[in-house]
């Protein structure tokens, strides 16, 4: 169940984060489908990519 707990914890910061854009006037909230869409891509994208093999850097 990992693969869903990741998925989740994806889902969750990119809702707080459009909740957050929200607030401080960045998004308005009819554009909440759309920034949602951007934003929960960008969060997916940067959490699932591959880590580099230990040791590397």
């Amino acid at each position: 169940m990992k693969m869903a707990s990741t998925d989740e914890q994806i889902l969750r910061a990119a809702k707080e984060i459009v909740v957050k854009f929200i607030e401080v006037g960045r998004v308005s909230p009819t554009g909440f489908d759309e920034a949602f869409k951007q934003i929960y891509s960008s969060v997916a994208s940067a959490v699932k990519k591959e880590a580099p093999p230990s040791g590397a850097e």
